[in-house]
């Protein structure tokens, strides 16, 4: 279930550099559930890092797969 971040943590993350999207918002994002977006990594389609126990995917990695997998309706 997706948990928001606390006020200003996504913005100070920003100003770093920091790209990275937790699973939630990866999920969100794509329409699916935290284990598909597991999945997806535990099969190499999509990159992560682990930090802790806890996963981070690179937004441009998120984009990349979408773009790669987009299928136009004939």
């Amino acid at each position: 279930m997706y948990t928001p971040e606390k006020k200003g943590e996504r913005m100070a993350r920003e100003k770093q550099g920091f790209q990275f999207q937790t699973v939630s918002e990866v999920a969100l994002l794509m329409g699916v559930s935290n284990i598909t977006v597991y999945r997806l990594n535990k099969s190499g389609a999509l990159k992560a890092v682990q930090v802790g126990n806890r996963y981070r995917v690179k937004e441009s990695d998120v984009h990349q797969y979408l773009d790669d997998h987009y299928v136009r309706a004939v």
